[in-house]
């Protein structure tokens, strides 16, 4: 999508991409307030970008594990002193797999991540040339980047035919394009109705304890001039009581085989309410989000996260100064549960880019 620079000018960006043996990604821990472009030069570089949320979202997560691979592959070649078969240097498989095993951990609730490094993995194998092992690892993350932006595009123009013009969304944390490589999953279809010419309203909610909401939604949408509010996450349910709210689309970073769906800490109160006021509850993700192998939701993995994120809260002053404030009592101590589950009976459709399925039918997406 584009990014109106301080300059004024405009330029297109992915989320995240690889020149070389780099990855470079929009460092989403400054934005709204400065955008900067954040180098990663190895693989745990990357690995840590992940881990302090620089770069975030299912698809965006993704994209950045395969390239860490791909980083992993060409530092195990240098590992191997120019040797050119892998049966020569048993230092460079051992890199590999500790280089995956160390990406996996990054985040654990992502489906995308495993799914990219399992990808870039599976590529490599079958070959004994390390020069050759090292393009395939290459070809195969640019191909899971490519493949998220083309998806992304894809849920957007099927997304945009369940909005009516003149339609007031609400959607929760950001899976706008800064969580995927290009387009977004929730945002997708609000983009495209736009372009379509449809007038839609947007309520963003601002997501805690990170914000994701008014930070980065709400950044994505001024870009694109479309019309919004930011709210605190407990006002929706007395919007939707008044009728204000018409639809809700939401992102998720990792749907069980049975329709459940994980996504930000939030959602699932999202849903009972959009199920109590008669309000459709969609999901709008990627096929690469879905865990064939993840029966029901109650086995997803559910990353807690340091209980600093929710004492302190960072910002910016009058004079533009970023600082970082404590919201709690210093002696109290904080529960940081990063996600939940949404069970699949209170999602009206979830939007991929092979269709929009019921819930319960998801797994049929990837047949």
């Amino acid at each position: 999508m584009k990014v109106k620079l301080q300059d004024g000018t405009e330029k297109h960006y992915r989320t995240v991409w690889m020149k070389e043996s780099n990855v470079y990604m929009i460092d989403q821990r400054l934005l709204p307030h400065r955008f900067r472009i954040l180098r990663c030069k190895t693989h745990l570089d990357t690995v840590e970008a992940i881990k302090n949320m620089a770069i975030r979202g299912a698809g965006a997560i993704g994209a950045a594990a395969g390239y860490a691979m791909c980083q992993a592959a060409l530092e195990a070649r240098d590992i191997s002193n120019g040797q050119s078969r892998i049966t020569e240097s048993r230092d460079w498989f051992g890199h590999i797999i500790i280089a995956e095993k160390t990406i996996k951990k990054a985040r654990p609730t992502a489906q995308n991540l495993f799914y990219a490094v399992d990808r870039v993995y599976k590529a490599m194998c079958g070959d004994q040339d390390l020069k050759r092992i090292t393009e395939q690892a290459v070809k195969e993350a640019e191909a899971i980047a490519d493949e998220d932006a083309a998806s992304c595009k894809r849920i957007g123009e099927l997304g945009n035919d369940l909005i009516r013009d003149g339609m007031r969304i609400l959607t929760h944390c950001n899976a706008g394009w800064l969580a995927f490589v290009d387009y977004g999953s929730a945002l997708s279809p609000i983009y495209a109705a736009k372009e379509a010419g449809k007038n839609v309203f947007v309520y963003a909610d601002e997501t805690r304890p990170r914000l994701q909401g008014a930070n980065l939604t709400a950044w994505e949408l001024l870009n694109e001039g479309i019309e919004h509010r930011v709210i605190p996450d407990n006002v929706a349910g007395a919007l939707m009581k008044q009728g204000k709210i018409d639809m809700v689309i939401v992102g998720s970073d990792r749907i069980a085989a049975n329709g459940d769906v994980a996504n930000k800490i939030g959602t699932y109160t999202k849903a009972v309410l959009a199920k109590e006021n008669s309000i459709p509850f969609y999901v709008a993700a990627p096929t690469s989000t879905i865990d064939p192998a993840c029966k029901s939701g109650d086995l997803i993995p559910i990353e807690e996260r340091n209980e600093d994120e929710v004492r302190w809260i960072a910002g910016v002053t009058k004079s533009g100064r970023r600082m970082e404030v404590r919201v709690t009592p210093e002696g109290s101590h904080a529960l940081n549960i990063a996600f939940d589950v949404t069970p699949a009976e209170l999602v009206a459709g979830i939007i991929t880019e092979t269709g929009i399925y019921k819930a319960e039918d998801i797994i049929h997406a990837l047949e």
